[in-house]
């Protein structure tokens, strides 16, 4: 399985022109259009709408891509690990700062 992910200048593994550390692996599904992308910004460059937010009632669904080995997680499971529980691969920390942006806390 080999997911797309839009953004900007986005590498094999979900690494974006924004952010593009060794950690920085995942790719968010946007609740809004159902696409995975890179990143918030990857968003705000590329899709022709405005983002909305994953509400917590629907955090059960999958909406990250491991970007090292295409395991899709919940957005519950994402926010209980800090690495991709099928490849083990870390998750950038830092990420966490970001989850308003992407869903109602």
């Amino acid at each position: 399985m080999n997911l797309h992910v839009k953004g900007t200048a986005v590498d094999p593994r979900s690494r974006c022109a924004h952010y593009n550390t060794e950690v920085d692996i995942i790719a968010i599904k946007f609740h809004c259009c159902q696409e995975y992308y890179a990143c918030y910004y990857c968003h705000q460059d590329h899709a022709d709408h405005p983002p909305t937010k994953w509400p917590q009632e629907k955090w059960n669904q999958q909406g990250i891509l491991c970007g090292n080995c295409q395991h899709e997680l919940t957005i519950e499971e994402y926010m209980e690990v800090r690495g991709c529980p099928e490849c083990h691969h870390t998750f950038n920390e830092r990420c966490s700062l970001h989850h308003p942006l992407y869903f109602n806390i």
